[in-house]
């Protein structure tokens, strides 16, 4: 061997060596410490009986941070998080719109190799870029309360079922009325999506035989807005004097026709439901203007994010329609259509129960 021949042969030895260092010192990064796992979840594979991993970093990421709503909901999730054996963290912005704050959180996160980010998304499009190139480096990603889009979390844990929520709004407003009588609804948006789908629900949920005496007279807009809300239902109850009930699947709408009936001769004659918050209906469920309305326990959508996480980070489910896991006291649950987790039908808040809840 001449000595150039030994030199090329010193030059590849190195150039070896430090190829195998590289790769070495590169299998401490949350990218290739989980590159089996990510294998295994793009080929399908879950382990329902795969053991709970304990020591994860489960970061949650909520719409905006001091949100009485998120508050109760995060610390849910801290809960569940600490209880599975893990450590629980909470980032976020203090507006309810800072898009690129959200985004910036996921890079700084997907940074510090969290194991897992649980984020109610303000925008479903905008921080699709930033939740991919988490997921790439390992991260489990679990949306709540706001979804993103599909190809960009692993898995969504709704509130309630879009139809739940419909239907059981008709049955709260027929059981207060006697199921017989006259209704409206005061929506907010005509456009509003979520609204519409609610309403087409509680449409279908009147065709049944044991709502016969139940009319439907209109639909109200109330675009979300305060004022207009409580001017509406002043010209609903104006336009329409035998009306028994109203329905406002929107806390805007309902909280303003609460206001209205209040302080009017209406007040605990026309009945009042759909779907508020605990702090913002407590005075008129005490004052006897509201018997009952509804909405989802945000404690129980925190938990069972954290449980998904860490389900997700365990290998015990991929995301896919099925799949099923364990949520701690919570039960067992089922993934459904597009990665969708559902926590369950609505919690309905009357006199006996609303000093339970803070949000």
């Amino acid at each position: 061997m001449n000595a150039s021949t030994r030199r090329l042969s010193a030059a590849l030895a190195v150039s070896t060596a430090l190829m195998v260092a590289a790769t070495a010192c590169g299998g401490t990064t949350k990218s290739d410490s989980n590159k089996d796992d990510a294998k295994s979840a793009a080929a399908g594979k879950a382990d329902p009986n795969a053991k709970t991993k304990k020591g994860l970093t489960v970061a949650f990421l909520p719409k905006q941070v001091n949100n009485p709503y998120f508050t109760t909901s995060d610390n849910g999730g801290k809960k569940a998080v600490q209880q599975l054996g893990s450590t629980y963290k909470e980032v976020g912005t203090s507006s309810g719109t800072d898009t690129s704050g959200q985004v910036s959180y996921v890079n700084t996160l997907t940074q510090q190799q969290a194991d897992a980010i649980a984020v109610s998304a303000q925008d479903p499009g905008a921080l699709c870029t930033a939740l991919k190139q988490a997921m790439k480096n390992g991260v489990s990603i679990v949306t709540y309360d706001s979804d993103t889009k599909v190809d960009c979390r692993n898995a969504f844990v709704s509130q309630a079922s879009a139809e739940d929520l419909g239907r059981t709004q008709v049955q709260q407003i027929a059981k207060q009325i006697g199921n017989k009588g006259e209704i409206a609804i005061l929506s907010a948006a005509q456009t509003a999506t979520n609204q519409n789908t609610w309403i087409k629900y509680m449409k279908d949920e009147l065709k049944k035989p044991a709502y016969k005496d139940i009319k439907l007279v209109t639909t109200a807009y109330g675009d979300d807005d305060a004022q207009k809300s409580f001017q509406q239902t002043q010209g609903l109850l104006q336009e329409h004097p035998k009306l028994k009930g109203i329905v406002s699947p929107t806390t805007v709408g309902i909280k303003a026709a609460a206001q209205y009936l209040a302080g009017s001769k209406y007040k605990g004659k026309v009945k009042l439901t759909g779907l508020g918050t605990p702090n913002d209906m407590r005075a008129y469920v005490k004052n006897g203007t509201v018997e009952a309305f509804e909405l989802w326990d945000p404690a129980k959508l925190g938990a069972l994010a954290a449980h998904t996480a860490v389900a997700l980070e365990s290998g015990q489910i991929t995301g896919k329609a099925g799949e099923k896991f364990k949520a701690g006291d919570m039960g067992e649950y089922t993934i459904g259509k597009d990665g969708v987790v559902t926590l369950g039908k609505p919690t309905v808040f009357n006199k006996s129960n609303i000093d339970d809840y803070k949000f």
